[in-house]
């Protein structure tokens, strides 16, 4: 892409760099998924106004549910619900589903819901007539929620706590300790919550930056990669060389924490170290480690492109976007991490 030539040899290279990393970050912050929030017509009260049952949205990518439950029971008390009915409905009792009959996790962000109902359509629909952006439907009941699937109670309060879960797991992984989550002042943690709620990035970079690793890279004696379009799209300059190693920079944390989806399949998670013997681990070789049959290993020198002739059975989708598998490991969690610390890959099959 024009826009990483025209940066790559910028002599101040420190600006730049910071410039692109917040570039990406900004970009994943901005991001938002469609969603049509139906009604089960079985749980509305008597005397509903059924012919507006249905409100749509276009929510943050990083927020969750129980940060948009206010505002979905505005419309339908305001609009749907009658006033008696309304009384007898408690929030507690509020839960959704996909249109398969999932229930929908509360502590899972809006963005990877999104994306995991994507790719498990990908398995199930071979010939997709568009690829156009559909709002993702959600079926909202407003009783008898099972508690065993959904883990957490729809308060925010909740959400709140199993978002910092996430986080002191995700410093875990890149450091072998909490003690930069953890050793946040009370106000700044809270202040991590508040960013996500009132989708502030400014005011939740102020202090996730203090936690998550500098773009920089580990190495200066790597062997450069080849200047062509391929290395330019997947190692953008915040990744670039540009000088001493830094012990906080992405590059030298212990692991990248990542979590691989399936479609309709488990959850994958395991050590993913950002080097493989001084060379950038990539997400081809993790993902040809963790499901060879989808992303067989491709020889050296291939650029982890499918040979003539070969197709590719598989694309992970990251935020949304599918991602180049010679993207390097150590950039994805710099610039394509949730909020939540994690890169959720969510891997759709090809037809």
């Amino acid at each position: 892409m024009s826009t990483y030539g025209t940066t790559r040899h910028n002599p101040n290279r420190d600006r730049v760099t910071d410039y692109h990393t917040t570039l990406f970050r900004r970009l994943i912050w901005d991001g938002t998924v469609p969603l049509e929030i139906r009604i089960n017509p079985k749980h509305l009260p008597a005397n509903s106004e059924r012919a507006l049952e249905s409100y749509f949205i276009q929510a943050p990518r990083v927020s969750y549910l129980p940060l948009v439950l206010p505002e979905i029971r505005r419309f339908f008390a305001d609009l749907v619900f009658d006033e008696t009915g309304a009384k007898d409905i408690k929030d507690e009792d509020w839960w959704f589903e996909n249109t398969d009959g999932v229930p929908l996790k509360w502590h899972w962000p809006l963005g990877l819901i999104y994306d995991n109902f994507t790719v498990s359509q990908s398995a199930k629909v071979p010939n997709p007539s568009s690829s156009a952006v559909m709002p993702m439907r959600l079926i909202l009941h407003l009783a008898s929620p099972p508690t065993d699937k959904l883990l957490l109670s729809p308060s925010q309060e909740a959400c709140k706590q199993a978002f910092m879960g996430q986080l002191k797991e995700a410093d875990f992984i890149r450091w072998g300790n909490t003690k930069r989550i953890t050793g946040l002042r009370q106000p700044e943690q809270d202040g991590l919550w508040e960013g996500i709620r009132e989708h502030n990035f400014d005011d939740y970079w102020r202090v996730a930056s203090k936690i998550t690793p500098a773009s920089g890279p580990h190495r200066t004696q790597s062997p450069a990669q080849p200047p062509n379009s391929v290395s330019m799209h997947t190692r953008p300059p915040s990744a670039e060389p540009t000088g001493a190693p830094d012990k906080e920079a992405a590059y030298n944390v212990r692991n990248v924490p990542v979590r691989v989806y399936l479609p309709d399949g488990p959850v994958l998670q395991g050590p993913v170290p950002p080097m493989l013997d001084d060379a950038p681990n990539t997400l081809a070789n993790y993902l040809s480690q963790q499901i060879p049959l989808l992303f067989p290993p491709r020889p050296p020198g291939s650029h982890h492109r499918p040979a003539a002739g070969q197709k590719e059975l598989a694309h992970a989708l990251i935020q949304g976007v599918p991602v180049p598998l010679d993207s390097e490991m150590a950039w994805l969690g710099v610039c394509m991490a949730g909020a939540d610390g994690w890169v959720n890959i969510c891997v759709g099959l090809n037809h």
